[in-house]
């Protein structure tokens, strides 16, 4: 009993230094949505969206040391980057995200053997820390709905982790990883189904990037095969992959938007926002020869070791991160997330009904 009543404390606790603490800046991008005019933005997710969260849990994490956050901030903030990430772009509101977060709970990943390292902060836990923040903002449901019908809901990206675990803890084949997809977009869908309950009405819910074009899965799945290889030197499998969730996912979002015809549902589109950004690299300033190798890294061909990450000691910084995609081998570069979010609002306005089609 007593340890429930400490971990429902801890939780409230975490709740609201999260609720206060992590409203999102707006640092001015070309384009933003405030032509949407909403109220706020609220964010779940993991490490492409955390601006802070999970330092209130691990405060030592390695992501949570110089040289993250060096080159807007000049300190370490607890987003996994350099700087500002996509969400810092968009819009300000209230941020949800923890890094290391899932979107399977612990319980059900332990089931395959597999846990989460970082948090058990999975996306039910930000769902309940949602739903406290409403409880204290709204005098009842009527009321939420009201307050709530002129605010997007980010839910996501997530679901990058599940599988990256099973990767890293279970050795587990591209191919193998597959067998998760469906149970990982039901817990997507079904936090989708809970924010509509609160009374969202705009629901974005992104996929996942390219992850063959990433330092950590070109190290981990690295092969003499040239053939595995497409024309840009990422891994062809694990680029199926993502296509093979992101999928899924557009699926179970047609599937609400037929159960929920008053609310706008639409898929965010993280994986062609990475693309257009890594085969336009070359105008927008990136050194065509370092595309795929961590700025903040060290080792191997991609400039990248599960074993030494950024942030260890002795590990190198690359003298202009602006000219890198790749901060870390797992997070872009705050210049990438800005091209990202340029394309990415570009693409949501017409969809959410606020801009030129």
């Amino acid at each position: 009993m007593a340890a429930t009543l400490v971990l429902s404390l801890f939780l409230i606790l975490i709740s609201s230094s999260l609720l206060l603490h992590h409203r999102l800046p707006h640092p001015g991008a070309k384009l933003d949505l405030k032509a949407c005019k909403f109220n706020a933005i609220y964010q779940l997710g993991d490490s492409i969206s955390d601006t802070g969260n999970l330092i209130y849990e691990k405060p030592g994490c390695v992501f949570f040391k110089f040289p993250y956050g060096e080159t807007f901030f000049n300190r370490s903030t607890g987003r996994c980057s350099n700087g500002l990430l996509m969400i810092d772009y968009i819009d300000q509101g209230v941020n949800f995200a923890v890094a290391g977060s899932t979107a399977l709970s612990p319980n059900v990943l332990a089931e395959k053997n597999i846990i989460s390292p970082l948090t058990n902060s999975s996306l039910s836990v930000q769902l309940h820390w949602m739903s406290t923040h409403f409880n204290s903002l709204c005098l009842n449901a009527r009321d939420c709905a009201e307050k709530l019908k002129r605010s997007l809901f980010m839910v996501g990206e997530i679901g990058g982790n599940d599988y990256n675990y099973a990767f890293e803890q279970q050795k587990k084949t591209i191919k193998e990883a597959k067998d998760m997809v469906p149970q990982v977009v039901q817990a997507i869908k079904d936090a989708v189904q809970t924010v509509l309950g609160y009374g969202a009405l705009r629901v974005v819910v992104p996929g996942n990037f390219p992850i063959g074009c990433f330092p950590i899965c070109l190290t981990g799945f690295q092969t003499n095969d040239s053939s595995a290889y497409d024309e840009y030197h990422c891994l062809k499998e694990a680029n199926e992959f993502s296509i093979y969730h992101n999928d899924y996912l557009k699926i179970a979002i047609e599937e609400l938007k037929q159960e929920h015809p008053n609310a706008t549902i639409i898929y965010g589109d993280y994986y062609n926002a990475f693309q257009w950004v890594f085969r336009h690299a070359s105008n927008l300033g990136f050194d065509a020869s370092s595309l795929l190798k961590s700025c903040c890294g060290i080792g191997g061909d991609y400039n990248f070791s599960l074993a030494k990450r950024c942030g260890a000691s002795g590990v190198p910084v690359c003298s202009n991160p602006d000219q890198r995609i790749s901060w870390d081998g797992v997070h872009p570069t705050q210049k990438a997330y800005h091209y990202m979010s340029d394309w990415l609002i570009r693409d949501l306005l017409p969809r959410l009904g606020c801009g030129p089609v």
